[in-house]
C-alpha cells in the first residue's frame, strides 16, 4: 500500500493505494499520528482495494481524534469497501462523500 499526504492550510488529504490490512495498517496509523493543526481530514479511498478489521480500527481512531479537533470525511469509496462499512456499521459513524 502507498500513502500520499497533501496538506492545504488546515485540510489534510490522505490518499491510499492498495490494501489496508494487518500488514499495512501500522503505516497508516504512523502517518496519522501527527495531525497537529489539521481541522479537516479527508481519507481518499479511490485506489483502496480492500480494508480489513485492522484498517477499520485505524480509521476509527482517526475519526475519534478528528471529532475533537475538526471533521473527517472518507471520499471515493468503492463498492467493496462500502459493503464492509455497511456490514460493520462504519457507514453510520463515518461521513462518506
Amino acid at each position: 500500500m502507498t500513502i500520499e499526504k497533501k496538506q492545504e492550510g488546515t485540510t489534510l488529504t490522505v490518499q491510499l493505494d492498495g490494501r489496508l490490512d494487518t500488514t499495512t495498517a501500522p503505516e497508516l496509523e504512523a502517518a496519522l499520528k501527527e495531525l497537529g493543526d489539521v481541522k479537516e481530514l479527508i481519507l481518499d479511498f479511490e485506489k483502496l482495494e480492500y480494508i480489513s478489521s485492522a484498517g477499520l480500527r485505524v480509521v476509527l481512531v482517526a475519526q475519534k481524534t478528528m471529532n475533537k479537533q475538526g471533521s473527517m470525511k472518507v471520499a471515493n469509496v468503492n463498492d467493496t469497501v462500502m459493503e464492509i462499512f455497511e456490514v460493520t456499521g462504519f457507514a453510520d459513524i463515518l461521513t462518506v462523500i
